[in-house]
């Protein structure tokens, strides 16, 4: 195979803790050299002046519709969105129709992405059946099929019993467990944070509490069984106090944030705008700030697209009767651009939080430009402006809350395993 160089890039891999300027050569679908000066004789040389080359971005929280709801998104569309986006791996969501909590379904997923996907997708498993939040599934087969993480996928597990012989058979199977914390009872019929902004729409509340709760019981059953937990979306400062003692109480967590969670506060509803209703809902400005400096500190260890397409049909209603959930694979590193750009967050920490750190987490052969690496990467240009628009979103459902958003910094290409899978013209 040709040899590709990537010259004069800056390179900023936080496996290596590297940010310099320098280039990358790709042989065999395989990172040959990183930071050298040099192009071999007869390599194809690309001159990426100005543009950064960052570790392909791993998202660990996408849901797909298929199977089930294939008209919202399948494998192959989800997989043009993201290497649209940078991102050349993703761990798919169990909550499919059936949901994936068999051996025969998580074959599907993988024999489904080997067939039509262009970036590497990894299923995650139900950690209950159907996830029920009831009988436990087989997790030691699930593993074996190649399912890479454990999750009730948008529902809390609310029997602590349950959650405890969960997390202890997780540790035993050497998987981790990753939940969304909220108490179902406590959030009611909420649709938005409760607050103030809630009371002037006349839209039901949901307490910071009902994050809280949940999740503080989740933590003292990790440390109670040894398990590796990680808690999939946290919204607010006390949710981070939270996460900040468990790990200084020697708990095996880590936990991840939603971009819009970091880029969107409650505000942003505006005049009941759908796209905007989430789960956890979006918070205060001043949760927002907090997540951003716990991210920034390393305390929020992931940040994650949450890509949730919902079509017309759940979105197009009255606040109160839309569905939660937003895409967001293709704006995710644009809008985790903006913390960069305005200072907020060093861009090696960023790139850290959608990559370097996901893949450890979770185990996946992804995250590093380290020589001998599979050529997973993207090219990004820091300084291009571009705006959203639905028209060419690859994604089949539109639902972005960054719809006719102004970004600055973009994708321009992506490579997975040594191939180009996605360049702008």
């Amino acid at each position: 195979m040709t040899t590709t160089v990537f010259r004069n890039a800056r390179i900023v891999d936080p496996s290596q803790d590297m940010d310099a300027t320098g280039n990358i050569a790709v042989e065999n679908g395989r990172i040959a050299s990183c930071g050298g000066t040099g192009v071999p004789k007869g390599a194809d040389a690309i001159d990426c002046t100005g543009k950064l080359i960052i570790p392909g971005l791993v998202d660990a929280r996408v849901f797909v519709g298929e199977p089930g709801a294939e008209h919202r998104e399948t494998i192959a569309s989800v997989s043009d969105a993201a290497a649209a986006g940078g991102v050349t791996s993703l761990i798919m969501m169990p909550d499919t129709s059936p949901v994936i909590d068999d051996v025969a379904l998580v074959e599907f997923v993988l024999r489904t992405a080997r067939e039509q996907a262009s970036v590497n997708i990894y299923p995650s498993a139900a950690m209950t059946k159907g996830l029920n939040g009831g009988e436990l599934t087989e997790f030691g087969l699930l593993r074996d099929a190649g399912a890479v993480m454990l999750t009730n996928g948008r529902n809390t597990v609310a029997n602590n019993l349950v959650l405890r012989r969960a997390l202890t058979y997780a540790r035993d199977f050497g998987l981790v467990v990753a939940s969304e914390t909220q108490d179902e009872t406590l959030a009611a019929q909420g649709v938005m944070n409760e607050g103030l902004f809630a009371s002037w729409l006349g839209l039901e509340g949901i307490p910071r509490e009902a994050e809280i709760i949940p999740l503080e019981r989740d933590l003292r059953l990790a440390e109670l069984t040894g398990a590796r937990y990680h808690a999939a979306k946290i919204s607010t400062s006390e949710s981070v106090e939270a996460i900040r003692n468990a790990k200084t109480r020697g708990t095996s967590v880590t936990c991840g944030v939603s971009i819009n969670h970091i880029s969107l506060n409650e505000n942003d509803i505006g005049e009941y705008r759908t796209f905007f209703r989430l789960s956890p809902p979006l918070r205060s400005e001043d949760d927002r700030r907090a997540m951003v400096a716990a991210l920034e500190s390393g305390d929020i260890d992931i940040i994650v697209s949450s890509h949730d397409p919902q079509d017309v049909d759940t979105k197009r209603l009255p606040f109160a009767d839309a569905a939660d959930g937003a895409i967001g694979l293709e704006t995710l590193l644009a809008a985790a651009l903006r913390l960069h750009h305005n200072g907020d967050v060093p861009l090696l920490r960023l790139i850290d939080a959608m990559s370097t750190r996901p893949a450890r987490i979770f185990g996946l052969d992804a995250g590093s430009l380290k020589p001998g690496s599979r050529a997973d990467l993207a090219v990004v240009d820091p300084d291009e402006p571009w705006l959203v628009s639905k028209e060419e979103l690859r994604s089949r459902s539109k639902n972005t809350p960054f719809e006719d958003a102004r970004f600055q910094g973009r994708v321009t290409a992506t490579m997975v395993a040594g191939r180009f899978v996605y360049e702008i013209s």
